[in-house]
């Protein structure tokens, strides 16, 4: 495993993305993927699973503080009126004190951003967040949030072979802010790609593979696939025993020409 280091703290470069896992798939998923080795685990107020996450951890035989445990807030939950409740509420269903690192979902207009990050600040200085950043926020708004005097250790992104996410990824290495790619098999699609199959041939690998094994060969850039597969779970950890040429980098860095996004929202920014 590869890792990251926060604050001190480990963080594992492959975490497991839970978007969709419900009920009892989601406390067995996430059981058998702490189990395979899996240390880092992200959830959402969004998502409507944090109950089930916290179950699994508590169920596991690994201790909570082993656990890099990820959630975030809804934007619409990111007022100075409700920030801190929803994340009381969240820990309540994680069945935890405390999370590792707490973001704001999206940013929302609606809202002023300072009063948002301010909340932010304040969850991490009453200890219900070990680290605090921010998903979906452009350059501009990461910019503004820094500037709110947040210390924003993490972006979460749609990020994956075919969208070009380098304008905003090296605004981020130059503020030293790790990029975590959500839907980094591009929901699947990588799956059939290809020129990504070809080097799948050539290093004996699953082209899912061959992508996160992509990731790993980028700096400060983290990946969250989600799976209930437990064969699909254990082969994503599996990517540690290989490495991609520049040649085969370069592949698939131009897979992203044009870039192509495939998670659209109501409340998304303009993107950089």
């Amino acid at each position: 495993m590869k890792y990251f280091k926060v604050g001190g703290q480990d963080v594992p470069a492959i975490g497991l993305g839970t978007y969709l896992i419900k009920g009892e798939e989601a406390v067995k998923t996430i059981e058998q993927a702490i189990d395979i080795g899996y240390r880092h685990i992200d959830t959402a107020q969004l998502y409507e699973n944090e109950a089930e996450v916290g179950t699994a951890i508590q169920q596991s035989s690994v201790d909570r503080s082993d656990i890099f445990l990820t959630t975030k807030v809804w934007p619409t939950r990111i007022s100075e009126e409700d920030f801190i409740p929803s994340v009381e509420d969240s820990l309540r269903k994680l069945k935890t004190d405390y999370v590792d690192l707490l973001l704001i979902h999206w940013p929302n207009k609606d809202i002023p951003l300072r009063e948002s990050i301010k909340e932010l600040i304040k969850a991490q200085e009453q200890g219900k967040a070990k680290h605090i950043g921010v998903s979906n926020f452009p350059i501009n708004e990461l910019a503004r949030s820094i500037g709110a005097g947040a210390n924003i250790v993490c972006n979460q992104v749609e990020y994956h072979p075919y969208i070009d996410q380098s304008l905003l990824k090296s605004w981020m290495d130059h503020n030293n802010i790790l990029m975590t790619a959500y839907c980094p098999l591009a929901q699947g699609r990588v799956i059939q790609d290809r020129s990504i199959q070809k080097i799948a041939e050539e290093h004996g690998k699953t082209t899912a593979q061959i992508v996160l094994r992509w990731f790993m060969e980028q700096e400060n850039t983290l990946a969250i696939p989600k799976s209930s597969n437990i064969d699909r779970l254990k082969a994503n950890l599996e990517i540690f025993d290989f490495k991609l040429s520049t040649e085969q980098i370069n592949v698939i860095n131009e897979l992203a020409k044009p870039s192509q996004r495939f998670v659209r929202s109501s409340i998304e920014p303009e993107w950089d």
